[in-house]
């Protein structure tokens, strides 16, 4: 009476003679490595096929926090009146590297840095990023998320500039409320700059300090698990892994 494809990896539903269905296991042909919407679409003919077009329902059963996909992430930048177009690894203007473990765990910044570890993955203010995300307000909680950082296999950071640790501005919209007007529930945390900083100082992170003026050209968002782009002073972007 109705067909289950089932994209939730490492599932499958069982079949019941009394109250039957088709069910597909979608997840299997990509472990095997089809061509996954052709092998749906020949899931469908063989359905029409074999029921005479008299089954033509379907139920998709997707995990139940589907996974974010680049079109998704085109769709909600485009809605904001941005520009966002989408590329293969190969085609990337600015080449794509593995991510050293020795490498910072660095703001999106697309400044200059005096630190040179220029290969570790790139989150908004560096470990803020997670720290925000998470909603945590204290220093201690901070210091968790670096050492949660470290114990998967990066270098945790955040920076400063010339006019000090205030100086990343992802870190300065938060701690100063600097999102409350954008709907996004965001709170700023009960620590200052100097605060967050000691404490990623504390926790074995590493504080670096950028130079010069903001003049990033463009976004790069990767999708690469484990691979990065790297800044360049010169040819600034911002780049969010």
């Amino acid at each position: 009476k109705i067909v289950y494809i089932n994209f939730v990896e490492g599932k499958t539903l069982e079949p019941d003679h009394d109250d039957q269905r088709f069910i597909v296991d979608a997840w299997m042909a990509a472990k095997f490595k089809l061509n996954v919407p052709k092998y749906l679409v020949t899931a469908a003919v063989t359905v029409e096929k074999l029921a005479k077009g008299q089954l033509k329902k379907a139920i998709l059963v997707v995990p139940n926090k589907p996974p974010l996909t680049p079109q998704d992430v085109v769709g909600v930048l485009q809605s904001r009146g941005w520009e966002a177009t989408i590329v293969k690894a190969a085609d990337s203007p600015i080449p794509l590297v593995d991510v050293n473990p020795k490498g910072i765990l660095k703001c999106v910044d697309g400044r200059g840095s005096d630190n040179k570890a220029m290969a570790g993955p790139k989150m908004l203010g560096g470990v803020y990023g997670i720290a925000n995300c998470r909603g945590i307000k204290t220093a201690a909680e901070l210091g968790a998320i670096c050492r949660e950082v470290k114990a998967a296999g990066h270098v945790p950071s955040v920076h400063g500039d010339e006019s000090g640790i205030m100086g990343c501005g992802f870190c300065k919209l938060w701690v100063t409320d600097g999102f409350a007007d954008a709907g996004l529930g965001i709170e700023p945390p009960s620590f200052t700059a100097e605060e967050g900083r000691d404490a990623v100082k504390a926790a074995g992170g590493t504080i670096e300090n950028h130079y010069g003026a903001h003049a990033e050209k463009i976004v790069y968002i990767n999708f690469i698990s484990d691979k990065t782009l790297e800044p360049d002073h010169g040819d600034q972007r911002f780049i969010v892994d």
